[in-house]
């Protein structure tokens, strides 16, 4: 993030940038920026190392052999899977290096496994020509006509020796390809390299606390101190944090799997709407089978659980892992809806004022009256989708801080909250 952000106690940021403080009422151009982006970090038998690649939901579906090494079908892609069922854009990073397979004319584009998958076949035309296959099992993925190895192009799957002499030969495997090991450092690594990327929910895969609470403080350290707002997604892990949803329910398959889809429905869940009682659509084995007494249990503990309803197993309730209310943050704020509006207004004028004003609106009345309308025009937009309401443009004022450079807004929001809870009362006469 090239500005300062995050939250503020006195006007003491050297950083230019928006610092906004989002408590709760005391008790006794101005778009909307995409929801839909995740990031994840997992260990994979293919793809591209040390480095976060751009996925979307277009790309997993047509191209995941090249990317992932599997076809989409494949139950090597669950996770994944689960994931896009929701999210439109993914940003992912191989967690593991590890070594990459090779043969005399080839060496696998990436480290893993997989590669030991990858062949190379060599026949001569009645030309003298060699051609050159690429193959993944049995399926050919790439082909090219050359007179000598130097005239090889590299594919998505191997890299060509191009000092190499062709020959013509059966289909020669690749060896030597693994995995490596994936620790603390390499979820560190992951984490050093997303903090610079904007998405709405980060999910973690994993049972171990250490690699949890890495997690559970990245994110606090981002939303608090950076400004970036986004969710963290964990299994078993009692953050008591608004930006941090603690899944309840264990999976047959993977004990921590549910997380991939609960991180893409936290992630692509719009402003105005919850996922209070979705349906679960995914391929995982999960155990919803809890008690009355469990299922409240789980409430109060801020438990983000799946239940079962008539067959169907469904969300209980749309809540993150807060549980310590506050005079500034009251219990509104465990509900996650709360968290994507206020995350959204965050963001969204964070981007507007970075874009538009810093460095080029002048700070004086007139500056501050267009910084106003653009914020109001805003509230009004999310009023009409029904994410707020009540709003008044008195509700904002923008002032000048302590210093020339300075703005400071103030601004009052009541969120709309879906429908959780009916209490019917039926006279009989």
């Amino acid at each position: 993030m090239g500005f300062g952000g995050g939250n503020f106690l006195t006007q003491n940021k050297v950083l230019p940038g928006t610092y906004v403080n989002f408590i709760s009422a005391s008790r006794a151009s101005s778009s909307f920026s995409d929801r839909g982006v995740a990031a994840i970090g997992l260990e994979l038998d293919w793809g591209a190392d040390n480095e976060v690649i751009e996925v979307t939901s277009g790309d997993f579906s047509s191209n995941s052999i090249s990317l992932f090494g599997y076809a989409y079908s494949n139950e090597k892609l669950i996770g994944l899977r689960e994931l896009f069922k929701n999210v439109r854009t993914l940003y992912v990073y191989k967690l593991n290096t590890g070594s990459k397979a090779s043969n005399e004319y080839v060496t696998a584009r990436h480290s893993g496994i997989r590669g030991n998958d990858l062949k190379i076949a060599i026949s001569v035309d009645l030309d003298g020509n060699y051609n050159v296959r690429t193959l993944l099992n049995t399926s050919i993925v790439d082909t090219q006509t050359v007179t000598e190895a130097s005239e090889l192009l590299d594919n998505d799957f191997v890299v060509f020796k191009k000092e190499t002499s062709l020959i013509e030969t059966v289909a020669i495997e690749l060896t030597g390809g693994a995995n490596g090991i994936v620790d603390g450092s390499s979820h560190q690594e992951f984490l050093d390299k997303i903090g610079s990327y904007t998405f709405n929910a980060i999910g973690v895969v994993a049972t171990s606390e250490n690699i949890k609470s890495l997690y559970v403080e990245f994110t606090k350290r981002m939303r608090d101190e950076v400004g970036s707002k986004f969710q963290c997604v964990v299994y078993n892990k009692a953050a008591d944090y608004e930006g941090v949803v603690d899944v309840k329910n264990k999976c047959a398959e993977n004990e921590a799997g549910l997380v991939y889809w609960a991180t893409g429905i936290v992630a692509s869940c719009e402003v105005n709407k919850s996922n209070q009682n979705r349906l679960y659509d995914g391929e995982f084995t999960v155990s919803a089978a809890y008690t009355q007494a469990e299922l409240e249990q789980a409430m109060k503990a801020a438990e983000f659980t799946l239940h079962k309803v008539s067959g169907d197993i469904r969300v209980l309730a749309d809540i993150n892992s807060l549980k310590t209310f506050t005079d500034t943050k009251g219990a509104i704020f465990q509900d996650n809806q709360t968290v994507r509006v206020t995350d959204q207004i965050a963001n969204d004028i964070a981007l507007l004022f970075a874009e538009k004003y810093i460095g080029n609106i002048p700070n004086d009345e007139s500056g501050r009256i267009s910084l106003w309308s653009d914020i109001v025009q805003h509230h009004q937009r999310l009023q009409d989708i029904r994410a707020i309401e009540n709003f008044s443009d008195s509700d904002v004022t923008v002032l000048q801080g302590d210093t020339k450079k300075s703005v400071v807004v103030n601004d009052a929001i009541t969120i709309v909250n879906t429908m959780s809870q009916l209490y019917m009362t039926v006279e009989v006469q």
